[in-house]
């Protein structure tokens, strides 16, 4: 069981069939993560609000995004590698993000590199 994975390929299928909002459930991760994403403009907005005994995260879509998904395993990248995972999992070099876990947060590859940081990948976005 994957939550990420799941929350991620929830919005790539209600991107793909036109809806607005899509409504996921509420992690310390996933918020990161779509916080992460809101940065990078390819989401509009998120809320967190509660349904019955659960939180869930309630997504405001902007149609921008062409393709998200997790990468598994998670590898383990230093500064160096973020090339040769650019070109495995991005279509061209400014065209999208991969999205990292490192010791100073959740950021993208770009952000990543300006802090001289490595970490795991979690996730690419184009």
């Amino acid at each position: 069981m994957d939550v990420l994975a799941d929350v991620l390929n929830k919005i790539k299928v209600c991107e793909n069939i036109g809806n607005l909002e899509c409504v996921v459930p509420s992690t310390k991760l996933i918020k990161a993560v779509l916080e992460t994403i809101k940065k990078n403009n390819y989401i509009e907005d998120f809320e967190e609000v509660t349904q019955g005994k659960f939180k869930v995260i309630k997504i405001k879509l902007s149609k921008k995004i062409n393709d998200i998904g997790v990468i598994k395993p998670r590898h383990a990248v230093s500064i160096k590698e973020y090339q040769t995972y650019e070109k495995r999992y991005i279509p061209s070099k400014d065209f999208g993000v991969l999205i990292i876990s490192t010791p100073k947060g959740i950021m993208t590859n770009k952000d990543a590199k300006q802090k001289n940081t490595g970490g795991r990948l979690l996730a690419y976005l184009y």
